[in-house]
């Protein structure tokens, strides 16, 4: 089997608040085990030396921490292979002689900046919308100071581990944040820390990410199966919950 492909790429080409486009490029001899990103690298290089425009394309570590790439790849939000950020798909996936066909993330909260590259401020005010928690910070409390069941620490961990990539909402067909805004609430509500700003934090953050444009949830699954990290949908069940019974409260 050979150690390098040779395939043909269709890359989304936009400038922001400009109609956007396919461009066709030809990538040879790309090694198979060169990461995703490290492929277009590649081809930026020949097309720096060729006299053309570079394609623009979000990354920051290249480990799968920081949430920076994405992109959809044939149709899937980082690529077809699960549990999978854009920086950790390799090119030993696809085939010699494949097409690939590479998208931004396709939602009106996330606008184009350029290219692959979209704004997810949106992001980040939803986190900013939920605020503090009044807990003092300083030395490291005893172990058994705030005790907290094993259940509710695991589950608020895997709900941490959400990375913020906006995957959820590229693979869901209406645009919803919900998965992404529902770890971010679960990983505080499940743990006594952040219960005491709980209902103002739900319906803040809820709010903004429908200010923001996003969809609502349909149940699809979509979202799940698209995210690097595995972040289940029983959050936006809890969210939901919580929801309700904040503004039930009011």
């Amino acid at each position: 089997m050979s150690d390098t492909i040779n395939i043909t790429l269709k890359v989304w080409r936009q400038n922001q608040g400009e109609k956007g486009d396919f461009a066709t490029y030809e990538a040879k001899g790309i090694s198979t085990h060169a990461s995703f990103l490290e492929m277009l690298d590649i081809v930026n290089e020949d097309l720096i030396k060729a006299g053309r425009e570079p394609i623009a394309f979000d990354h920051d570590c290249r480990e799968g921490i920081c949430g920076m790439c994405g992109a959809v790849v044939n149709g899937y939000a980082h690529g077809k292979q699960a549990g999978t950020t854009l920086c950790q798909l390799h090119m030993r996936t696809f085939s010699d002689g494949e097409t690939i066909t590479i998208e931004p993330w396709r939602a009106a909260g996330f606008p184009v900046i350029k290219d692959l590259v979209v704004d997810r401020t949106s992001f980040d005010n939803i986190i900013a919308a939920g605020g503090y928690i009044s807990v003092k910070t300083g030395s490291a409390q005893d172990a058994n100071a705030i005790p907290i069941n094993k259940e509710n620490a695991d589950l608020a961990m895997d709900a941490a581990a959400c990375i913020g990539c906006g995957a959820c909402v590229a693979a869901c067909p209406n645009a919803s944040a919900m998965l992404f805004a529902s770890a971010k609430i679960s990983q505080l509500s499940l743990l006594p820390q952040g219960q005491i700003e709980e209902k103002e934090r739900v319906i803040n953050m809820v709010e903004e990410m429908d200010k923001a444009g996003f969809g609502n949830c349909s149940n699809e699954y979509e979202c799940e199966a698209a995210c690097p990290k595995e972040i289940s949908v029983s959050n936006i069940a809890r969210m939901n919950e919580l929801y309700c019974k904040a503004k039930f409260a009011k």
